[in-house]
């Protein structure tokens, strides 16, 4: 559903404006990494961004590419701003964000740069509602240096397999260890909570992977609760990438297919709690 009711100032007098017919496929996806209020939108020509972090240890990104938008619109090469996510949210399911077959809420999104309000116009069978909200200057976001040429281990999943692991451990534990390796266990998840330890392993051949790349056996506890935030992500995914760097450092990719078949992606870097010794299997 287009937007009929069209923002009283032109178009041309925003630095960004991004349109969608149905504000679903965006709440979700924010939905996923909304764990901490503030989060810094950075806007190119390719599309959004949008970086939440705490505590220094733990950043996640959420990329909305431009194709997603039925109009997107950018004057320069790069825009950012911050703004509190929660209050975002609110307003982008200020109809209630009730699934109703046929009927769907449309979005207008417009920001005029630095020291002016981000400005929704969401409309929904006819009834147009505007929100304004303060935005901040961003600040510059964690740099865990995580890139491809230092990352040793690499495992692509079918999510389901992830979500079923998450459902048998034990989540009372206060890490989570990820064994990677290119001999058994291959691929281990292990918890140490009230009922004792749990291991969850993944075959190399196993159906549910998709994609196995070990060059050395690397073993890293994460702290729990800096993990369970990224179970909103995994909810939506259908598919996750499991990186593993030199440092230890964990990347949780994932894949997010929307109601349209559209992809977008979301990913969560997390620091190691602690490296563990383990004796060769």
């Amino acid at each position: 559903m287009p937007l009929t009711v069209q923002p009283e100032v032109r178009d041309d007098q925003y630095v960004l404006v991004a349109s969608l017919d149905n504000v679903r496929s965006l709440s979700n996806i924010l939905k996923a990494i909304s764990f901490k209020d503030h989060s810094l939108f950075t806007a190119t020509p390719n599309g959004l961004k949008v970086t939440v972090e705490d505590s220094k240890c733990l950043q996640a990104n959420a990329f909305i590419q431009a194709e997603i938008f039925q109009d997107y619109f950018i004057k320069e090469d790069s825009v950012g701003f911050t703004v509190n996510l929660t209050v975002l949210l609110d307003c982008l399911t200020i109809f209630g964000g009730n699934v109703v077959p046929g009927v769907t809420t449309a979005l207008r999104m417009c920001y005029g740069g630095y020291g002016y309000p981000l400005t929704l116009f969401l409309e929904e069978e006819g009834v147009v509602t505007v929100c304004k909200i303060n935005t901040m200057e961003p600040e510059d976001p964690i740099d865990f240096d995580f890139c491809s040429t230092n990352v040793t281990n690499k495992v692509i999943l079918q999510s389901d397999s992830l979500r079923e692991a998450f459902s048998e451990l034990d989540m009372t534990s206060e890490v989570l260890q990820i064994t990677m390796s290119p001999d058994k266990p291959y691929f281990r998840l292990s918890t140490f909570g009230n009922a004792g330890s749990a291991h969850y392993d993944y075959p190399k051949d196993s159906d549910m992977m998709e994609f196995f790349q070990c060059s050395q056996t690397q073993t890293n506890r994460y702290k729990m609760s800096l993990l369970k935030p990224s179970t909103k992500a995994l909810a939506l995914s259908c598919k996750v990438s499991v990186r593993m760097d030199n440092r230890g450092f964990l990347s949780l990719q994932y894949l997010v297919r929307n109601e349209d078949g559209q992809i977008c992606f979301v990913e969560y870097y997390c620091c190691p709690d602690e490296e563990v010794e383990e004796p060769g299997t």
